[in-house]
C-alpha cells in the first residue's frame, strides 16, 4: 500500500487532509464522505494529532440541569455527554432530577497530585536504602531543580518504594489546570539528571519510568495515594423523594448496595460501583480530556447508609480523576464549547470540573441502581437503547 502523503512545510491544512483522504479511497475503495466533514481550522491541531485526515463524529447530548453545592462548582449545570449508548443521557438526567429536588450534591476535592516514578537499581539493597536516605535529605534541592522546567508544576513530595536492590521514587506534583503527565515527565527527568550527576554509590541502572506510576491503568497505589484529583460527591436523599422519582425505597437501594459490594469483591473488581466509566467517558470525549485516562479515573468507590427515618446517604469517591481545563484537547473547537457551557474552560477551573464530573457520576450510579431494583433497567434500554435501523 502507498504511504500516506505528508507535507513537511504545512501538514495541518485542508489540502494535506484531502490528499490523505484520496489515498485512503484509492487504496481501500472507501470514500470518507463523513470523516472529511469538519468545521474547525486544521491549523489548530498541532500537538493534538498527526496525519490529520478528518473527524469521528460522536453525538452529544446534554443531561441536567445538575445542581452542585461544591467549593468550586456551585449552582446548576447542563452536562455535555458524548456517547453512542442509548438511555445514557436519559438515565443521568433522571439521577440529576432526583438529586436536584433533594437540594443538590455536595462535592469536595480532597487531594491533587500527578506522578512520574523513575527507578534506580543498585548493586545491592544496602546501597538502595542509603540512596533513599540521601534523597530525603536533599529533597529541597531536588524540588528546586525539578521546578526549573515548569511554571505551573510544584513538587510536593517524593514517595519511595523498595524491592530487592531496586528503589522507585514516586515524584508527586501539583500541576495547575493541566492534567500534567508531560509536564511531570519533563520535570522529573530534569531532577533525575541532576541526581545522576551526583553519582550515587553503587548505582547500576536508571530508567525514567518502570510502570510504577501506572499511567493509563488502574493501580492500588493510585487508589490509596491519589493520581490526578481525589474527589468525593455525596448526598442524603429523603425517603419520600426516592419513592416519587425513582419508584423504589432507600431500604431497597441499600440492600442492593450490599449485594453489589459482595459481587464486586467476589469478582475482584477495582470498582464497587455500577458504571463510573459511562459518565466519565462521555464527559471526557465531549470536554477534550485524554480518554485513555478513564482506565484510572473510573476506578472508584461507592458508599451508602440507610438512615433510621428511611432517608438514604450516598457517596462516590474517585481517587484518580485526571482532568484538565487547560492544554491538551481542551482548546479544540467543540471541546472548548462544551467546557464553556460548564464554565470550566481556562485557568483556575480544574477543581470545578472535577466536582462536576464526580457529581455526574453519582447521579448515574443512583439512576442505574434504582432502575435495577425497580425492574426498569431492561425496559428502559428496550425503549431508548435499541437502534432499529
Amino acid at each position: 500500500m502507498k504511504k500516506l502523503p505528508r507535507d513537511p512545510q504545512n501538514d495541518y491544512s485542508v489540502e494535506s487532509a484531502t490528499a490523505r483522504q484520496h489515498t485512503i479511497l484509492e487504496e481501500t475503495g472507501v470514500s470518507l464522505s463523513h470523516v472529511s466533514q469538519y468545521s474547525f481550522d486544521p491549523q489548530t491541531l498541532p500537538g493534538n494529532i498527526e496525519a490529520f485526515t478528518g473527524v469521528a463524529q460522536i453525538p452529544i447530548g446534554f443531561a441536567g440541569p445538575l445542581l452542585v453545592n461544591g467549593e468550586h462548582a456551585q449552582g446548576e449545570f447542563y452536562v455535555p455527554m458524548a456517547t453512542t449508548e442509548g438511555t445514557l443521557v436519559a438515565s443521568y438526567s433522571r439521577g440529576m432530577r432526583l438529586t436536584r429536588e433533594a437540594g443538590g450534591i455536595t462535592t469536595t476535592v480532597i487531594d491533587d497530585s500527578m506522578q512520574r516514578a523513575p527507578i534506580f537499581v543498585f548493586e545491592n539493597a544496602r546501597y538502595a536504602r542509603d540512596f533513599g536516605l540521601w534523597v530525603t535529605e536533599h529533597f529541597a534541592q531536588i524540588k528546586a531543580i525539578a521546578e526549573e522546567t515548569t511554571r505551573a508544576g510544584q513538587l510536593s513530595h517524593i514517595e519511595q518504594y523498595a524491592l530487592g536492590k531496586m528503589r522507585w521514587l514516586r515524584f508527586c506534583f501539583t500541576t495547575g489546570d493541566a492534567a500534567g503527565q508531560n509536564m511531570v515527565s519533563k520535570a522529573t527527568r530534569h531532577a533525575c539528571l541532576w541526581i545522576l550527576d551526583q553519582q550515587p554509590t553503587g548505582l547500576e541502572h536508571f530508567s525514567l519510568a518502570a510502570n510504577f506510576d501506572t499511567d493509563k491503568k488502574h493501580s492500588q497505589v493510585n487508589a490509596l495515594h491519589t493520581r490526578g484529583k481525589r474527589v468525593v460527591a455525596e448526598i442524603t436523599l429523603p425517603a419520600a423523594l426516592i419513592e416519587s422519582v425513582m419508584h423504589t425505597t432507600g431500604a431497597a437501594l441499600f440492600k442492593q448496595r450490599q449485594l453489589s459490594n459482595m459481587g464486586a469483591m467476589l469478582a475482584g473488581s477495582v470498582n464497587n460501583g455500577a458504571h463510573f466509566a459511562n459518565g466519565i467517558t462521555a464527559m471526557f470525549i465531549a470536554c477534550g480530556q485524554d480518554v485513555a485516562n478513564v482506565a484510572e479515573s473510573s476506578a472508584g468507590y461507592v458508599h451508602g447508609e440507610l438512615k433510621e427515618n428511611g432517608d438514604y446517604y450516598f457517596s462516590v469517591t474517585i481517587p484518580a480523576l485526571i482532568v484538565a481545563t487547560y492544554g491538551g484537547g481542551t482548546a479544540l473547537a467543540t471541546q472548548r464549547e462544551c467546557l464553556e457551557v460548564l464554565g470550566c474552560y481556562g485557568t483556575g477551573k480544574v477543581h470545578k470540573l472535577a466536582e462536576i464530573v464526580a457529581a455526574t457520576v453519582l447521579c448515574g450510579e443512583l439512576s442505574l441502581a434504582s432502575a435495577i431494583v425497580s425492574d426498569q433497567w431492561v425496559s428502559s434500554h428496550d425503549r431508548l437503547g435499541r437502534n432499529r435501523k
